[in-house]
């Protein structure tokens, strides 16, 4: 159910998520890139690219598709034998469907594999509730067939021109905007968002509060620019923490608060690297903004 019918049916919570590693457990993208395209390495060289600001998404995640060797069809085959769903996200969708929670999907990969995946995944009866926004897929010479290979018979038609190729914020914004113009402050439905990357920081700026993969990128960046946010481990946390929501037990400004707390509070607790060394891929000016973040007063 697109907008406006979402907000037509008066929600108390509106439920947005990116899809590859917060969803499922791997990145569809990479899986494919890694296993049958240019390979970790040439992927990894891509990646660093964007996050030094070299490249954008867009170009890059079109690199990456080139690359691929195979059809839509074995693409969406191989995905459904090897991608996992994080194991509490049905739980979720069930307790979703009881309390008339929707749930949007805004994706940076394609619509055919999100649903396939979650269709296979899920099932139809459940996968028919979740709405999704994310790229499409179109054909192009000499093969123009989806049985074809990447970038021999098709390839991705991506949502928008902004240089995500999906700006997942131009999807929160029409609720985020027509929520700010109820008059009664007490049918406005919060909007929560979950992610792991840097592409979901313009979505979650939309919302009401984030809720971050630990030991992820998106963490340091919801620190340094003051997103509201509260980290999860799985979708257990999230399902928790979106009923106490629901039910008026909890406001999202304290379960962001004591999700700060929560998460400087393990950092502390954990060794720290070396300097340089970074779990994931940063540039030189994410380095010196996740140092600042490391060394500033508690």
């Amino acid at each position: 159910m697109p907008f406006p019918e979402i907000l037509d049916a008066k929600p108390k919570v509106i439920f947005f998520t990116d899809f590859d590693g917060t969803i499922t457990q791997q990145d569809t993208n990479d899986y494919i890139t890694d296993e049958h395209g240019m390979g970790l390495k040439k992927r990894k060289v891509i990646n660093d690219n964007i996050l030094d600001g070299h490249d954008s998404f867009r170009d890059g995640f079109q690199k990456m598709i080139d690359s691929w060797k195979l059809s839509l069809t074995e693409t969406i085959h191989i995905l459904e034998q090897n991608i996992t769903l994080d194991p509490y996200f049905k739980d979720f969708v069930v307790w979703a469907r009881a309390h008339d929670v929707p749930i949007v999907v805004l994706s940076s990969g394609m619509v055919p594999v999100i649903a396939g995946l979650l269709k296979k995944l899920l099932g139809d009866d459940l996968m028919k509730d979740i709405e999704i926004i994310a790229n499409e897929t179109r054909l192009v010479p000499p093969g123009n067939s989806l049985d074809k290979r990447a970038a021999e018979g098709w390839n991705i038609k991506f949502h928008d021109d902004s240089s995500f190729g999906h700006d997942k914020s131009l999807a929160i914004r029409p609720y985020a905007n027509a929520i700010a113009a109820m008059q009664d402050e007490n049918s406005k439905p919060t909007l929560l968002y979950a992610g792991d990357g840097i592409s979901d920081l313009s979505a979650a700026r939309e919302t009401d509060l984030l809720f971050a993969k630990e030991g992820r990128d998106l963490v340091t960046y919801c620190e340094r620019e003051g997103i509201p946010f509260t980290t999860f481990k799985d979708w257990s946390s999230i399902l928790e923490e979106t009923k106490e929501i629901y039910e008026g037990k909890k406001s999202v400004r304290k379960i962001a608060e004591e999700g700060l707390v929560r998460h400087r509070t393990n950092s502390m607790n954990q060794p720290r690297p070396p300097p340089g060394t970074y779990h994931r891929k940063m540039s030189m000016s994410q380095q010196v903004a996740a140092e600042e973040l490391r060394d500033a007063p508690e």
